[in-house]
């Protein structure tokens, strides 16, 4: 017997539970298949020993789209905001300096010289033309500020983001709104501030939820019921000729069996959806295998709060690659939100490896443990080890949106419309963040809904 659907999204990570939903909500037939015994993919919340850990994302803004989302699922009396002026902090010279989030805190901050704020009013007063071939993130900075700026301030920040190298992310795929910026005014701050009053978007909180940030796609698993098949994979995908459907072939614990899906969704990272299209369409494969990833650990550290002289008041701190550390940043969970931690306890999560240092992904878990103790410690003023510890390490944590980026976006999609019911979803395509994952996915059951016959 086979089983037809309308739509069969293949992955339950935060972009396949969205399409699902919202295809759902408006009457479409939709099912999922999860090759894992859990939703939600990166997103994962977990309690242990009285910690509330964050196993992915730390935490999310709050989009309209995914504010909306919550609401639709009753879960917004579940969010919990951080502190919206909580402090950042970038190590410089061995000491963790505060970043200035206003352009009077600019001007007045010792975070860098006075040659890069010169070149930062150069920009606003000045003119230049965005070059016509795509440029890096590191090449953008230099040329249009300073090395300083990029080294201090916008390294950092791309590792906070993508864990990736600013030398090889694509500008205009990665932050286009500083490329669109310089193409339409001239400079960035004045582009900045002419699109900031067009549009007025309010800055997106920073958000949780009380029992972490699993929730939302838990929510969405509970809403979608027997319509979400967990360990269940996919064997075989084929073209059921001039139908457009699609025919799969999955296997469960207990069996095989056979679907044919009138519209496919592959909500999967870029090495599981090509290795599922290999049969039907090759080059599809290839130039999804030309999306790099980071492999990134996750180190998270529990310490008596009365161990820890540092006052932890803020977000957290961002690692330039110039200081010579592995860690790329450290969140202070316990200062963001409550009820993560047990009573007297405080608790650091960071990060090492990303597209500059793959190799510490490598390493064991008590040696990464080690490792994220001895460089944060003199830092805080941490004095004993951790009473806990939890280490998770991604091989491939974060795609690279790298030079040619937009090309390989756009030959990806040239490919993808030769199969006009199949449809891709995820971090991939336009933002590696869960409000861009939900905005993107919901574009996609737009554009199948579209399509539907009335």
């Amino acid at each position: 017997m086979t089983l037809q659907v309308p739509a069969l999204i293949v992955g339950a990570g935060i972009s396949g539970l969205v399409c699902a939903h919202a295809l759902r909500r408006a009457g479409v037939d939709a099912l999922v298949i999860e090759v894992s015994d859990r939703a939600g993919g990166a997103i994962h919340s977990e309690r242990r020993d009285g910690y509330l850990l964050e196993l992915g994302p730390q935490s999310f803004s709050g989009t309209a789209p995914l504010l909306a989302l919550c609401s639709e699922l009753g879960i917004v009396g579940e969010i919990v905001q951080a502190p919206p002026h909580a402090p950042r902090y970038v190590l410089v010279d061995g000491k963790l300096k505060q970043v200035p989030l206003s352009p009077p805190a600019f001007l007045t901050s010792d975070l860098v010289s006075a040659a890069a704020k010169w070149a930062i009013a150069r920009d606003l007063f000045g003119r230049s033309r965005a070059p016509e071939q795509d440029e890096s993130v590191g090449a953008f900075v230099r040329r249009k500020f300073s090395a300083e700026l990029l080294d201090r301030l916008v390294g950092p920040f791309v590792s906070g983001v993508y864990a990736g190298d600013p030398e090889r992310l694509s500008l205009r795929s990665s932050f286009p709104m500083l490329h669109d910026a310089e193409k339409r005014k001239g400079s960035v701050i004045r582009g900045m501030m002419a699109k900031s009053d067009e549009g007025a978007r309010q800055r997106p909180t920073l958000l949780s939820f009380r029992d972490g940030a699993e929730a939302l796609p838990r929510a969405l698993a509970t809403r979608l019921g027997d319509k979400l098949r967990l360990n269940t994979r996919v064997t075989r995908i084929e073209s059921n000729g001039a139908s457009g459907a699609f025919h799969l072939t999955i296997q469960t614990p207990n069996q095989e069996e056979s679907i044919l899906a009138d519209n496919l969704v592959l909500a999967t990272p870029t090495d599981v959806a090509g290795r599922l299209l290999r049969g039907m369409n090759r080059s599809l494969e290839s130039l999804l295998g030309e999306i790099e990833y980071a492999p990134v650990a996750v180190v998270s550290l529990g310490y008596r709060r009365s161990e820890v002289a540092h006052p932890l008041t803020g977000f957290g701190f961002l690692v330039p690659r110039s200081a010579g550390f592995r860690v790329l940043g450290t969140v202070w969970n316990s200062s963001l939100f409550p009820g993560r931690v047990p009573d007297g306890q405080v608790l650091l999560t960071s990060f090492a490896g990303g597209a500059t240092d793959p190799q510490a992904t490598t390493m064991q878990p008590d040696e990464l443990t080690a490792l994220v103790h001895r460089e944060i410690a003199p830092l805080l003023a941490i004095r004993e080890a951790p009473s806990f510890s939890n280490v998770t390490i991604y091989p491939r944590a974060l795609p690279q949106y790298n030079l040619g980026h937009a090309d390989r976006l756009a030959a990806i999609e040239d490919q993808r419309t030769k199969c006009p019911n199949l449809w891709l979803a995820g971090n991939y395509l336009r933002g590696p963040s869960i409000g861009a994952c939900v905005e993107q996915s919901l574009n996609v059951a737009d554009q199948i809904l579209s399509r539907r016959k009335p």
